[in-house]
């Protein structure tokens, strides 16, 4: 990139932060919404309106929900998303690669008490 160039989606590294699951996948209009359940340690940096990464791909959150044990977070997926990354086959029980958007680890980094 250069510098004033747009910046699209988020910034990421292709390191895998942990694992989730598939919980539902629901048609939504033209895309499909599916449901990710994952671990409470990455839970508190996924925020709606939010990115994260599913399998290598860059979503927005549209909803999250906290749980105990974790939670889930929301996102949809566009047709032709789903037809070129390994979200076409996700079904409720597919285990999926998280990575959490890099600058919500450093704004955690910055806040954190020492």
């Amino acid at each position: 990139m250069r510098v004033g160039d747009e910046l699209g989606g988020h910034i990421v590294s292709g390191h895998v932060d942990g694992i989730g699951t598939v919980a539902e996948r629901a048609d939504d209009g033209d895309s499909i919404r599916l449901t990710v359940r994952a671990p409470a340690a990455l839970m508190r940096f996924i925020a709606a309106k939010g990115s994260v990464t599913v399998d290598g791909v860059s979503l927005t959150v549209n909803r999250v929900e906290d749980a105990r044990d974790g939670g889930t977070f929301e996102v949809n997926v566009i047709p032709h998303t789903m037809g070129v990354t390994t979200l076409g086959a996700a079904r409720p029980g597919t285990r999926v690669n998280l990575e959490i958007d890099m600058l919500a680890r450093y704004v955690q980094r910055l806040t954190a008490r020492t």
